[in-house]
């Protein structure tokens, strides 16, 4: 799996998300990062494993916590990625609709 796919896939859970979005703010210990969500320990456990193969955070022990930490630089593909398509000028139907139109009109007249 690419990196840029392992983002995307990290990124297409709500959980996932919620945790990053948390990670926001601040460091956390994982027992934090668990406390809002109606799952067990485990279940944020696979969820952060997740999203540290996708270098989304990092985790780090600090004596006998373990403390994740958000890696803002690891969205850096998925954002050029997705900047590209920000390059293309939407298409503006109504104009489409009036230069065929146009065409068609001189088309027409040729005939």
């Amino acid at each position: 799996m690419s990196d840029l796919d392992a983002i995307f896939a990290a990124l297409a859970d709500p959980t996932r998300r919620a945790i990053l979005s948390m990670l926001l703010e601040d460091d956390m210990a994982v027992s934090d990062v668990a406390a809002p969500f109606a799952v067990s320990l485990a279940a944020i456990s696979k969820h952060l494993a997740v999203l540290a193969a996708a270098g989304l955070i990092a985790q780090e022990r600090r004596g006998r916590i373990t403390w994740c930490k958000l890696e803002p630089e690891a969205m850096r593909a998925a954002s050029v990625w997705m900047r590209g398509f920000g390059q293309i000028d939407p298409l503006d139907l109504d104009d489409f609709e009036r230069f065929l139109a146009c065409q068609l009109a001189e088309d027409a007249g040729q005939l």
